[in-house]
């Protein structure tokens, strides 16, 4: 059994792995969202139990629900296929060129919890948008 078939053993595409590189016989298959899925969340890690209260009160606040977001590693973002995406949310990362969805930027959840700034500057953008 190869590395590859263990990953997919274990569960974990190839976008999951930090660096696809080393697999040069695997092409990157495109990633694609569940249809219900309206935020991306980009960012190096997925949010810790202390920032998923301040992540849902983000989400909250564009009236969507944690079910409708989705965690994806910067890394994959070019692997993006269709979506039916209405946010996206780079966080602590470099904000890609996603077409079609209202970007946020901000620095990361961990980062972010503790600067009043920040979270003021995220509400602007999230109000910006309504408007």
């Amino acid at each position: 059994m190869n590395d590859l078939q263990r990953l997919k053993e274990m569960g974990i595409t190839v976008w999951d792995v930090r660096r696809p590189e080393c697999y040069p016989d695997v092409s990157p298959q495109p990633v694609s969202l569940p249809d219900d899925c309206k935020l991306l969340l980009v960012s190096e890690s997925k949010p810790t139990e202390q920032e998923a209260w301040l992540f849902s009160k983000v989400l909250a606040s564009m009236k969507l629900s944690v079910e409708q977001a989705l965690h994806l590693p910067p890394q994959a973002v070019n692997l993006l296929g269709k979506h039916q995406l209405d946010w996206c949310w780079f966080a602590g990362t470099q904000d890609e060129d996603i077409r079609g969805v209202k970007r946020l930027t901000s620095p990361s959840l961990a980062a972010l919890d503790n600067d009043q700034l920040a979270k003021k500057q995220l509400w602007q953008q999230i109000k910006q948008y309504e408007s």
